[in-house]
């Protein structure tokens, strides 16, 4: 399977948006502040929003560009009351989710599967979407780092089952973080141990 992967990071926090492309459909992975016009010019035939989990900075053009295109929303179900209740009083435009993706769930969308792997801690329903040999992981694993647990809603314990998880996970999909550069499954693999000490302490 061939994609092609566009990303601009977008508002204060450089959250990064993706639109992944794939036999004709564009993938809009994590639009955040500002991202509609970024997205405009960069898609041609978009079929779906994709949320990593709820968190405002990664679902913020969420409502307009489904009011644009008229495109189902993917949300983990854990986190769809964010997209409604804006729980961070950021002032997120409201949206609905379409499909409440249920943990670790295979979605196929025409010609591709993408997998809502289910890595909680961050939020409840924080999740990797995996496509191919790619993940979008949101703010579960960043290059060297993790994503923080001392938010509403986090759960330190959710993370270190979610990191120990990750480390029995058998390929070495390329990671595309919700901030920060690329990396790979296997390199942060490395920094785990780390960070398991690190939420035990």
């Amino acid at each position: 399977m061939s994609i092609e992967i566009k990303k601009c990071p977008m508002g204060a926090y450089q959250t990064n948006c993706y639109i992944v492309r794939h036999n004709g459909m564009d993938f809009i992975v994590d639009p955040g502040v500002n991202a509609v016009e970024w997205v405009k010019k960069s898609v041609r035939n978009p079929v779906a929003i994709l949320n990593t989990h709820g968190h405002f900075d990664h679902v913020w053009s969420n409502a307009e560009l489904k009011k644009i295109y008229d495109i189902p929303i993917y949300c983990p179900e854990g986190d769809c009351f964010m997209l409604e209740e804006d729980p961070f009083a950021q002032g997120t435009p409201p949206s609905r989710c379409d499909i409440a993706v249920k943990p670790d769930e295979t979605i196929n969308i025409d010609s591709l599967e993408l997998r809502f792997l289910h890595f909680p801690g961050h939020t409840p329903g924080s999740s990797v979407i995996e496509i191919d040999d790619h993940w979008f992981c949101g703010d579960f694993l960043f290059k060297d780092s993790i994503g923080r647990v001392d938010f509403p809603y986090s759960d330190p314990a959710a993370m270190q089952a979610s990191l120990q998880k990750a480390l029995k996970y058998p390929k070495n999909p390329i990671l595309h973080p919700g901030h920060g550069p690329d990396s790979t499954l296997e390199e942060e693999k490395r920094n785990i141990p780390y960070w398991l000490r690190h939420l035990g302490d």
